[in-house]
């Protein structure tokens, strides 16, 4: 064990941990929300994700951003977030209309539902991993060369946005991170506030505390579980972004192991919990960042899934104490 490295840079590792956590908070929302509900893991959910960073990526390319500065740059920046958000929002409502609907209209086993959500998983990243062959089907190939080539490796944005570091009180701090951390809580703040405060988020929980309930009450289960999707696809599309300008690189099939340390942390704050989503998000970004400097890189992941059973083992509940079957919205 590196114990020197560790406690020399600990403020630096925490602060990096914290950044990679909140992106898994912004993810786990998805997983959460859709939980909270349907009572159905949405293991699909990853795939949204992924396809959001395409998004990003396909912006910052064709506005060739390492040569953009100042405001244009910024609006670049914008496009990007709006194009993921939309990207990731749109695949989420496909995803509800074509793999869920049809299994709740016919009230199918969640067993069922769940295959269904594995199965549409594969089939969006295999359709992101045959983007290059969709176009030359389609006659565009040529045309949309940059943007489909390459299709089933690395998709890299580096050296197209600076990340200038800065010193505060003797710590070495990455301003991306600052940016994806105070990103991350600001819009988890919102969520919380608009999923209580608001009529379409006193209608998810009405549905998730008592569906039957809330719908002689007038509320509307189709549009309800839509609006879930929605938001979740949004949250998704953030992540992504902020994710390519901390990670540079996406690929076809990136959406898998992300999507399961979402999901981790989604069940270690507490799964249906939005702030538990936030927690376990952060919580997991960070054992996992010392892990990696106490063990090795090589034992990042391990560390993040030895923490899950532990937690499991100590607190099946998670670490806001949500029960996984009354979990609420």
């Amino acid at each position: 064990m590196n114990f020197d490295f560790f406690f020399n840079n600990l403020p630096e590792l925490t602060i990096t941990g914290l950044a990679f956590g909140a992106i898994y908070a912004l993810i786990a929302l998805g997983y959460t929300m859709v939980y909270g509900v349907l009572q159905l893991i949405n293991f699909a959910h990853s795939e949204v994700f992924m396809y959001g960073t395409f998004a990003t990526f396909w912006v910052i390319t064709a506005f060739n951003a390492a040569d953009a500065s100042g405001i244009g740059l910024i609006a670049i920046l914008i496009a990007a977030l709006v194009a993921s958000m939309a990207m990731s929002a749109t695949i989420a409502l496909i995803l509800e209309r074509v793999a869920y609907r049809p299994l709740i209209k016919r009230n199918a086993p969640r067993l069922v539902a769940l295959i269904s959500a594995i199965g549409a998983s594969f089939v969006l990243a295999e359709l992101m991993g045959l983007r290059d062959r969709v176009a030359e089907f389609f006659g565009a190939g040529d045309a949309l060369d940059k943007y489909v080539s390459a299709a089933r490796i690395n998709n890299s944005i580096a050296g197209a946005i600076d990340k200038p570091r800065f010193d505060l009180l003797g710590i070495s701090i990455s301003s991306i991170d600052i940016i994806v951390i105070v990103s991350a809580v600001a819009m988890m703040v919102l969520l919380d506030q608009f999923v209580r405060r608001s009529k379409l988020g006193k209608g998810i929980r009405a549905t998730a505390q008592d569906p039957e309930t809330a719908s002689l009450m007038g509320v509307n289960p189709t549009r309800t579980v839509q609006m879930t999707f929605l938001i979740g696809g949004l949250m998704a599309g953030v992540a992504a972004f902020l994710y390519m300008l901390k990670i540079d690189v996406t690929r076809y099939d990136i959406g898998f192991l992300l999507g399961v340390k979402a999901f981790t942390a989604a069940v270690l704050g507490g799964i249906g919990n939005l702030r538990g989503a936030l927690l376990g998000g952060l919580v997991l970004g960070v054992a996992e960042n010392w892990g990696q400097a106490l063990f090795g890189s090589e034992w990042r992941d391990v560390v993040a899934f030895v923490l899950l059973v532990l937690i499991l083992l100590f607190r099946p509940t998670g670490l806001l104490g949500e029960s996984l079957g009354k979990a609420r919205a």
